[in-house]
């Protein structure tokens, strides 16, 4: 996969994200709704995106760090039975993370929102759409150089922090834009126009196709 349309993926997949209400923009509206202020919408906003970008952040560096210590064989096949399993679970059980009311600082919400992303699985999707470009390591000069020098463990320390390169910053800032337009006009829009009685009358089990995504995600990574 090309990185124009590595991009593009991981837009769609944070727009995908921000559809969710679960993801924020319910709270947002219901922020809004309860401080009648369009400012309270707007405000939530920028600390659901943080968190959001936090979710995908964490995601997308342990799996490159994992690709830079173990063939990408193998980081394939944990991004594949990690999103099996957790979108399996979903199906069983409903993940939520309870949020103290509408009176909650910034950093609250942001962590609220990069907890709940993290539970919804939202960084291990972004996964099999990466895995290409996760670098494998070098064993071979890895081995050499530590049989030069048996007490040095610095081939360890270049193959675990290394990795660290431009993907695992522009990744989760793309993503993060699809999500946050998507959640702020959603959240705008409905505060507006529509209100929370379109829950009651256009509802969607979007935890169901969320989480039967994740497996069909798993399935494509590995067998891509």
């Amino acid at each position: 996969m090309n990185n124009a349309h590595a991009g593009l993926v991981l837009l769609a997949l944070g727009a995908a994200h921000g559809i969710n209400p679960a993801m924020g923009w319910l709270f947002a509206v219901a922020r809004g709704l309860h401080d009648r202020s369009r400012r309270a919408v707007c405000a939530a906003l920028g600390p659901l995106a943080i968190g959001h970008a936090m979710a995908i952040g964490v995601a997308v560096f342990l799996a490159s760090t994992l690709g830079h210590l173990v063939p990408l064989r193998i980081v394939r096949l944990v991004v594949a039975v990690t999103l099996v399993a957790v979108g399996g679970a979903g199906l069983i059980r409903h993940r939520h993370v309870r949020l103290g009311g509408m009176r909650v600082s910034p950093r609250e919400l942001a962590t609220w929102s990069f907890l709940m992303a993290s539970a919804h699985g939202a960084g291990l999707m972004v996964l099999p759409f990466m895995l290409d470009s996760l670098q494998e390591p070098s064993f071979s000069m890895s081995h050499h150089q530590m049989s030069m020098n048996t007490t040095s463990v610095e081939p360890v320390m270049t193959a675990g922090l290394g990795g660290f390169d431009a993907i695992q910053i522009a990744a989760p800032l793309i993503h993060t834009l699809g999500y946050l337009l998507v959640t702020a006009v959603l959240a705008i829009v409905i505060y507006e126009k529509v209100g929370l009685r379109i829950l009651r009358r256009a509802w969607i089990n979007l935890n169901v196709v969320w989480n039967v995504a994740m497996i069909g995600a798993g399935v494509l990574a590995f067998v891509g």
